[in-house]
């Protein structure tokens, strides 16, 4: 009686809307969307490629080592696997833009929970440094915040393990870069090269380092993040985000089989 008692006072005194689906909230909550919202959030489902996390459609990407995707297969990421929480779209993008777009700050909990649920199987060693994707310093600057940075606060926050450490200064993002918007797997790549350097580099020398970042589309970010570290001496690299891009045909992509052959090729070369 008493919570509906307040939840109508609530109502009263503040009105909203859900952010989301413009539905009234009719209950006292920390974030401005409803939890019909919130629960139609899910998980990451089907077979995904244990290296990038791609969601696999072809019986033909089963591997003796396990699924992997094409690109994968014919070229392994420098980082040692990619996890996500879910797929980049619906409600779960909508959370993901509250707080990029919007600055709702109070999104950034339900976010790290959300990545403290993707790795909570993933047997991660530890310590484990845990590493946001930097943005550029006058990106970051006009924005106010870094929001990599606020979900893997919120994640180290809830995980709350000795063995696992935030180090927000230690990856720094040198130089602002164009939008990746339409670029090519190649292009990306052409796109952050040199774009990422490591300093303080005695806090990831020898130990488990996990990129954070918010969204995983093509994995170009997170393996350009993780070959900086991976030279300036961390011992393996992890990535977690909470959204992965998913295409629904990956092996339709008409761009396959000039990016492997690309990838393969940038990865010999280094």
């Amino acid at each position: 009686m008493l919570k509906a008692a307040a939840n109508g006072l609530f109502s009263v005194l503040f009105p909203s809307d859900c952010r989301i689906c413009k539905s009234p909230l009719t209950e006292i909550s920390r974030i401005p969307v409803c939890s019909p919202c919130v629960s139609r959030v899910e998980p990451l489902s089907g077979i995904l490629c244990r290296a990038c996390g791609e969601k696999l459609v072809s019986e033909h990407t089963l591997t003796a080592d396990g699924p992997l995707c094409g690109i994968c297969r014919r070229a392994a990421p420098p980082f040692a696997r990619a996890i996500a929480y879910g797929a980049y779209d619906g409600e779960l993008r909508e959370l993901v833009h509250l707080l990029k777009y919007e600055a709702v700050h109070s999104v950034a909990p339900l976010l790290g929970r959300y990545l403290g649920e993707a790795l909570a199987s993933a047997a991660l060693p530890e310590p484990l440094v845990v590493v946001p994707v930097p943005l550029f310093q006058r990106k970051r600057r006009n924005r106010g915040f870094n929001q990599a940075e606020e979900i893997a606060r919120a994640f180290v926050s809830l995980r709350r393990a000795r063995g696992i450490q935030l180090e927000t200064g230690c990856l720094l993002r040198t130089r602002d870069t164009s939008s990746q918007t339409g670029l090519t797997r190649h292009q990306r790549r052409a796109n952050l090269r040199g774009a990422f350097q490591v300093q303080r580099v005695e806090r990831i020398r020898g130990l488990s380092v996990l990129v954070v970042d918010d969204v995983m589309t093509t994995g170009t970010t997170a393996g350009e993040c993780a070959r900086v570290l991976l030279r300036a001496g961390a011992k393996e690299v992890f990535v977690a985000t909470v959204a992965r891009a998913i295409r629904e045909t990956p092996f339709q992509s008409a761009d396959f089989a000039v990016e492997a052959a690309m990838e393969l090729a940038a990865n010999e070369r280094e």
